[in-house]
C-alpha cells in the first residue's frame, strides 16, 4: 500500500514517467505471475499475439493498405493453438530426457534433437496450414507448393534457428523458453519479409 501512495503522490509534479515506468513494472510482474500460475495458457496467449504483431508488420511492408482480418486471426491462431502447446510440451520433455543438464555436449544433443524432429515437423505443417487453411488452395494445388518450397524453407530453416536454439537452451530458463522461441519467429517473420519486399524491388 505504501509504495502505491507514494506511486500516486508522484504522479502530481513531475512524476509521469515514474508512473509509466511503475505501470510496466507491475505490468511484468503480473506476466510472470501468470506465467508460474497457468504456464500453458499464458504461453498460448503470447505465442498467439507475438504471431499476430510478426503477421501485422509483414502486412504492412508488404503494400496492403488494410489489414487482412482473417489472415491475421488465421496467423494468431497457429501460434496459439499450435506454436504455444508444442513448445510448451517440447522444451518439458527435451529436459526431462537430458535431466535438465546445461554443459556443452548435453545443449548440442538438445539442439540437434530439436533440429532433426521439430523444426522439419513445423515448417511442414506451417506450410500446408497457411496454403490450405489461410490462403484457402485446394490440397493437390498445397501439396505441388509444399514439395517445391520445402526443402529451401528447411534449409534456411536449419541455417538459422540453430544458433537461436543454443542461445534458448544455454541461457534461458525454461519457463521463457517458448516465449523466447516466439519473439525471435516475430522478428524472424518481418525479417524474411523485408528481404523479400527488397529482392521484388531490386527485380521491378
Amino acid at each position: 500500500m505504501a509504495a502505491a501512495g507514494g506511486a500516486g503522490r508522484g504522479g502530481g509534479k513531475g512524476g509521469g514517467g515514474k508512473g509509466e515506468g511503475s505501470l510496466a513494472y507491475r505490468a511484468w510482474r503480473l506476466y510472470l505471475l501468470q506465467l508460474q500460475q497457468h504456464p500453458l495458457r499464458t504461453k498460448m496467449i503470447t505465442a498467439g499475439c507475438l504471431a499476430g504483431v510478426s503477421d501485422s508488420v509483414a502486412q504492412k511492408l508488404s503494400g496492403h493498405q488494410k489489414i487482412e482480418k482473417r489472415r491475421l486471426f488465421l496467423k494468431m491462431l497457429f501460434g496459439f493453438a499450435h506454436g504455444g502447446p508444442f513448445g510448451h510440451f517440447l522444451h518439458k520433455i527435451l529436459d526431462y530426457i537430458f535431466k535438465g543438464k546445461k554443459d556443452t555436449k548435453t545443449i548440442a544433443k538438445k539442439v540437434l534433437l530439436e533440429q532433426v524432429t521439430s523444426s522439419p515437423w513445423n515448417n511442414l505443417l506451417f506450410l500446408f496450414y497457411y496454403g490450405y487453411v489461410v490462403e484457402r488452395r485446394p490440397l493437390k494445388e498445397v501439396t505441388i507448393r509444399v514439395k517445391k518450397q520445402y526443402p529451401s524453407v528447411q534449409l534456411s530453416a536449419w541455417m538459422f534457428w540453430p544458433i537461436v536454439g543454443w542461445i534458448n537452451h544455454q541461457y534461458i530458463p525454461l519457463q521463457f523458453r517458448v516465449i523466447f522461441h516466439s519473439f525471435v519467429a516475430c522478428c524472424w517473420g518481418i525479417f524474411l519479409n523485408l528481404r523479400a519486399r527488397a529482392m521484388s524491388l531490386k527485380q521491378a
